[in-house]
């Protein structure tokens, strides 16, 4: 492997396990590094993406992503025109997933996208509210998810039924209604990421925009205090968690026997057949089934992959945090964020800034921006929930109907293992399935095959987990300045010199890491490092949260944190939002943090000058 003298390798000479031998045809062509594009590819930063895939990428799962790319940028470059943002490219290596800016247009480009940018753009911010911008878009994003619910996915019958037939031929039969029903999965995911990105890039705009303002009036102020002036978003994505506190504060009031049953170690299954043989059960179930859909199509962890699950297809992860928050209430401890004490919080501390302003024209542009980023902000987080989770479920589940069918013919083992296959090579086992069944045969005689390939994926996934890619790739400009991947994934110039520091350095000898000062405030305590999905339920109360991101189904866990710690993300990431939400400190964005910090250490988080110091590891 060739290393760059700023510590990362070239793509195409990273040094692939041979345990990994077959990886590159699980994914499309234009996703791996090539001699074809060598040249640009190298010139490039490329880094993890350890926001939306920290895990080695399942074929089918890489959908979402290229729907990303291909939205996120035609809205920078394209539609609003935002100058001189672009768009994020992305490459698949050894399984795992890499993205990175693309570098500015020309200064000729630039102007023209300005001229179209202050059109268009400013157009949204005007109007966001009056027009109801958000409304709308809810609106048309859940008729998307519906017609994807009702997307029928048929069986393969033995014969036509006869009123197909006669008196009037239908003219296109299953084989056709197969194929048709995969297309039109496919063409819904496209077009619900381009609904996605319809106000996204805009609503960060308004966050920089906003914190440029106030950075210039106030030089020195604190990121941390900037976030405070956007705190208290009533979001869409603080509805699962609300909803169970909810349903928890019922179980409370309807008497001991529901909250038995609730807290007893029986199944979720088994604790609902319970609850349904007595009144007060009942009652708790009927807003339990109310509260389902949508707010439990919510993904047990980013919402990007298949295997996560979401809550309504696994109950043992809504129920558990009903325990707790059950457990919270008999101890007289708060389970909501207090949305009014965060108000009230945020309106003192932007009008005592706002009296500071000496100018007309400055209070002017410091309301215009405020107004801006209040208007359209909650727009980051309520996507969220509609997209990665609400539809992600859906299409999974639309997905596993596809898999179902293929394990019925012999062509796969188990339903999920269709996830194994990307999106262009499904219409194949498809067309290999009908063109069996149209000439008559039970079995296709490829279905071994499928079957082998299946196979081999798996073990090519389980060893892709089993090493660790490099943090980045390729050359690291001089000063890493796009918007969206400075606030979003929290990459700068100095972020990625801490990841040098992590690859050059022994993990014990760091005692000092710096990233964004997220979320105000200092504390201390003892770390809680959680890499994986099914690793959240060891976090205990008081304990603060060290993990590579955090997730929008985590958020029953903030009310048990004292701080949270992240590898990746910015001032906009989730993590971010949501502890400020919470009033708890929070640094995100410190690329190594996962790396070099135990469960155990006591480590002391300051959210106001986003920086974590290793007070004591847990080995002394």
């Amino acid at each position: 492997m060739v290393v760059l003298g700023n510590g990362f390798p070239k793509p195409l000479e990273v040094e692939i396990p041979k345990e990994l031998e077959g990886w590159e045809e699980m994914y499309p062509p234009h996703y791996i590094f090539s001699e074809e594009r060598k040249e640009w590819e190298e010139r490039q930063f490329w880094y993890l993406d350890k926001i939306h895939a920290p895990d080695p990428m399942y074929p089918f799962d890489l959908i979402f992503h290229e729907a990303w790319q291909i939205a996120l940028a035609q809205y920078n470059t394209r539609v609003f025109c935002i100058p001189p943002a672009q768009g994020v490219a992305q490459r698949i290596l050894g399984c795992y997933f890499y993205i990175c800016a693309v570098e500015p247009p020309s200064e000729e480009t630039i102007k023209k996208k300005a001229e179209l940018f202050q059109k268009r753009a400013f157009w949204v911010f005007q109007n966001y509210k009056s027009e109801n911008l958000y409304e709308k878009w809810e609106k048309k994003f859940r008729e998307l998810g519906e017609y994807v619910k009702n997307i029928e996915v048929p069986d393969l019958p033995t014969f036509e039924p006869e009123e197909r037939v006669i008196p009037e031929p239908r003219g296109y039969y299953s084989s056709y209604d197969l194929m048709e029903a995969y297309d039109k999965l496919i063409d819904a995911i496209f077009k619900a990421w381009q609904y996605h990105f319809q106000y996204l890039n805009l609503s960060y705009l308004a966050y920089l925009t906003f914190a440029d303002v106030v950075r210039k009036l106030f030089p020195g102020i604190s990121e941390s205090t900037i976030g405070k002036m956007v705190a208290g978003a009533d979001v869409v994505m603080f509805r699962p968690q609300e909803e169970l506190a909810k349903l928890a504060r019922l179980a409370i009031s309807l008497g001991g026997r529901v909250v038995g049953i609730l807290k007893s170690d029986k199944s979720p299954e088994e604790k609902i057949e319970e609850l349904k043989t007595f009144p007060e059960g009942r009652e708790w179930l009927r807003d339990f089934d109310e509260a389902k859909d949508p707010w439990f199509y919510v993904s047990c962890g980013s919402g990007w992959f298949h295997y996560e699950g979401s809550w309504i297809n696994t109950l043992e992860v809504p129920f558990s945090y009903l325990k707790s928050y059950i457990e919270m209430l008999e101890k007289g401890e708060t389970i909501e964020r207090d949305i009014d004490e965060i108000h009230k919080a945020r309106e003192k501390l932007v009008e005592e800034y706002r009296k500071l302003i000496k100018t007309d024209e400055d209070r002017k542009a410091f309301d215009e921006a405020y107004k801006m980023v209040r208007d359209i902000y909650d727009y980051a987080e309520n996507h969220l929930f509609w997209v990665e989770h609400w539809f992600h479920t859906i299409v999974f589940e639309k997905m596993r109907e596809f898999g179902r069918l293929f394990v019925r013919y012999g062509m796969l083992n188990e339903e999920d293992d269709i996830f194994l296959f990307n999106r262009f090579e499904i219409p194949m086992i498809i067309e290999d399935l009908v063109t069996a069944w149209a000439l008559g045969e039970n079995v296709p005689p490829r279905a071994e095959y499928w079957k082998r390939k299946a196979e081999k994926r798996k073990k090519i996934l389980e060893a892709a987990r089993n090493w660790t890619p490099p943090p980045a790739l390729g050359t690291v400009p001089e000063e890493i300045a796009e918007p969206f991947t400075v606030m979003l994934w929290g990459i700068t110039s100095e972020k990625v010199s801490e990841w040098i520091k992590g690859v050059t350095y022994h993990p014990e000898e760091v005692t000092e890491i710096k990233g964004f000062a997220a979320s105000a405030g200092v504390i201390e305590g003892k770390a809680r490092v959680i890499r994986f999905l099914d690793e959240i339920d060891q976090v205990q109360e008081g304990e603060i949260l060290v993990c590579p991101n955090t997730n929008p189904s985590w958020a029953p866990v903030f009310t048990k944190i004292k701080a949270a710690v992240t590898d990746i993300g910015g001032l906009t990431s989730h993590a971010a939002i949501v502890c400020r939400e919470y009033g708890i400190p929070a640094v995100t964005g410190t690329g190594i943090a996962t790396q070099v910090i135990k469960t155990g250490d006591i480590i002391r988080v300051d959210g106001d000058k986003g920086v974590v110091t290793i007070v004591k590891r847990v080995e002394e």
